[in-house]
């Protein structure tokens, strides 16, 4: 019934008109000398300005193979589109996190299978307590921890 390599899908996030501006800002800022674009260290320096963390060089790497051929650096309606995915990205970890730590009533950082079923048997009582032993065993682990929790399809669980 669950792959293990299932995934939840982020939702779909639209950015205010002010943290749009913002980021428009920010391209801006970093634009030096009004080029146009951002080159590989503008954009690690916008990164840090939006995220507070500077890109490693895969995620930078990343970028810059991926902008348009001809240009010489990420436009501004690509930097809108990273910037968005980075957001909605950060928004939904910060779900899960929640998700989880909701979960993690004794604040130890994993899941037991009785933490587990507890959590289940509170959100949602008719499901099988099968597919809640199904669901936690897939990684046959006795301990669900963060990083293992984000595979699990709760959406799909709940409705």
């Amino acid at each position: 019934m669950f792959a293990s390599g299932a995934r939840v899908r982020p939702r779909a996030w639209e950015a205010s008109p002010a943290e749009h501006r913002k980021w428009v800002e920010v391209f801006k800022a970093c634009d030096e000398d009004n080029k146009g674009y951002l080159s590989r260290e503008d954009f690690k320096v916008a990164v840090v300005m939006l995220f507070g963390y500077k890109p490693s060089k895969i995620e930078a790497d990343s970028v810059m193979s991926s902008i348009s051929p001809g240009t010489s650096g990420v436009l501004l309606e690509e930097f809108v589109k990273i910037v968005r995915k980075k957001k909605e990205a950060q928004l939904y970890q910060n779900e899960r996190r929640h998700i989880f730590t909701a979960f993690d009533v004794r604040y130890r950082g994993f899941l037991t299978l009785e933490d587990f079923q507890k959590a289940f048997r509170q959100v949602a009582p008719r499901l099988p307590g099968r597919t809640v032993l199904e669901v936690f065993s897939v990684r046959k682990n006795t301990e669900t921890s963060t990083s293992t929790f984000k595979w699990i399809k709760l959406g799909c669980c709940l409705t």
